[in-house]
């Protein structure tokens, strides 16, 4: 189901939701102020210091660590006993200055009735900057990060199995949002309700080497996440 839904559609049915639950790069802010250019680079760069690759080597080597390990880090961790503090504090230590509030959709955030997560695979210092920078920052109850996860990153189920844990959330009654939609595969497992956020980035279906083939672990998909959770009945 899309942003522009059918009049019969026109209020999706969350009135089960009491947690909600929202991935932070290029779902709480727009995907075009392409913070992830940023930290890709100095992904690829790290991997070049470390390992004494030329640029392109390194950058085929980071996407593969991806690919394999759901994130580089989990890979320089597996395979190279990297640090996991340095790289995050390296590798997200990038500009926000393209960043601006969206009050449409900081308003509907606060309207949202019960708990509010913020699930990423970054760090929660970096996090904390971005949420400060689009003014949530006092609207999450926590923000979930790849510690909280125990390097576990999205989309392996043990990392939201852990979150679900710790914060005592009951699957049934939670609402997971997203941009790269292979994240949401273990939130529909886990019974939550699922929502693609569609912004049109190759990452968005789930990363270059990961096109959308199948959709049924997405109960909604939008191109418009404001217009969505105004949309919502709650």
């Amino acid at each position: 189901m899309s942003a522009g839904m059918s009049a019969a559609h026109a209020r999706p049915d969350f009135r089960h939701v009491d947690t909600w639950i929202f991935d932070l790069d290029n779902t709480l802010y727009r995907a075009d102020t392409d913070l992830f250019a940023q930290i890709d680079m100095r992904m690829g760069a790290y991997v070049a210091r470390l390992l004494d690759l030329a640029p392109d080597e390194a950058r085929r080597l980071q996407k593969a660590y991806y690919r394999d390990h759901g994130t580089t880090l989990n890979g320089l961790i597996a395979l190279h006993d990297v640090d996991a503090e340095d790289f995050l504090d390296d590798v997200h230590a990038i500009d926000l200055s393209a960043l601006r509030p969206d009050p449409e959709l900081n308003a509907a955030i606060a309207r949202l009735p019960g708990r509010c997560f913020v699930f990423t695979n970054g760090c929660g210092n970096y996090a904390s900057r971005v949420l400060d920078r689009i003014g949530l920052g006092r609207l999450a109850d926590a923000v979930w990060d790849i510690r909280a996860m125990g390097f576990v990153p999205k989309p392996f189920a043990a990392a939201y199995e852990t979150v679900v844990a710790k914060a005592g959330i009951t699957p049934g009654r939670a609402a997971m949002f997203e941009d790269l939609a292979r994240n949401l595969v273990p939130a529909h497992a886990l019974g939550m309700t699922t929502v693609w956020l569609d912004n049109g980035s190759a990452w968005s279906k789930q990363g270059p080497d990961f096109p959308v083939a199948d959709r049924s672990h997405i109960d909604y998909e939008t191109t418009d996440l404001s217009a969505f959770l105004n949309a919502v009945g709650t």
